[in-house]
């Protein structure tokens, strides 16, 4: 593991509590730009489900839904906010699942904290667990940009972040398999602005 991924994993470990106040309603409209395209039931990877709110509650709603997140108390908040939802601790790069489990990923603000070198890998990895023709949501960056806050929602941990250009997450995502659907801009609770692509794999 990575120094950053560990930085990462320990920092949403040390501020769950502080995190679940500070991050639980993201904007609906931008989640159902995939759920308006799944059938109910569809089943539904949330990768990097946190704290399970808001996202992987949403999704439970109607869809089978998984949970996979690498910190064990964003987990465990996971456990008690979405009882009966399955819920795994795992690493995007290598997914605990068997190829085409999943109709649709929703990947909010998860990948931006992986190393760019992996970020192949990941994109890699949400291609082979979906289905073909299987949707892709997922929190990219705009710019290129790797940084970190040594205080960061006022807590006294760091988070690292780090994503190259849309523009190469763009070449990434076709070169696995993925034909890009749409892009939104979205306000986060937090201050910041993040893209999110809206990417589907080739059904051929």
């Amino acid at each position: 593991m990575t120094d950053q991924r560990r930085t990462v994993r320990d920092g949403y470990d040390d501020l769950a509590e502080t995190y679940l106040e500070a991050r639980n309603e993201d904007p609906e409209w931008v989640l159902t730009e995939l759920t308006n395209r799944l059938e109910p039931g569809a089943r539904v990877l949330d990768a990097g489900c946190g704290q399970g709110v808001p996202v992987t509650t949403a999704l439970s709603t109607d869809f089978d839904t998984v949970g996979l997140d690498f910190s064990r108390a964003q987990l465990r908040l996971a456990r008690t906010n979405v009882p009966g939802v399955a819920l795994l601790q795992g690493d995007m790069t290598a997914l605990p699942f068997q190829t085409e489990s999943f109709d649709a990923i929703a990947a909010f603000y998860s990948l931006i904290h992986v190393p760019i070198p992996e970020h192949e890998d990941v994109i890699s990895e949400f291609a082979r667990v979906l289905t073909p023709g299987g949707y892709l949501l997922c929190t990219v960056g705009g710019d290129a940009w790797e940084g970190s806050n040594t205080d960061w929602l006022d807590s006294g941990v760091e988070m690292q972040w780090s994503f190259p250009s849309i523009e190469e997450t763009y070449e990434t995502l076709e070169a696995v398999g993925f034909d890009i659907v749409d892009e939104f801009v979205v306000d986060d609770e937090l201050g910041s602005e993040y893209p999110f692509v809206l990417a589907r794999v080739d059904a051929d």
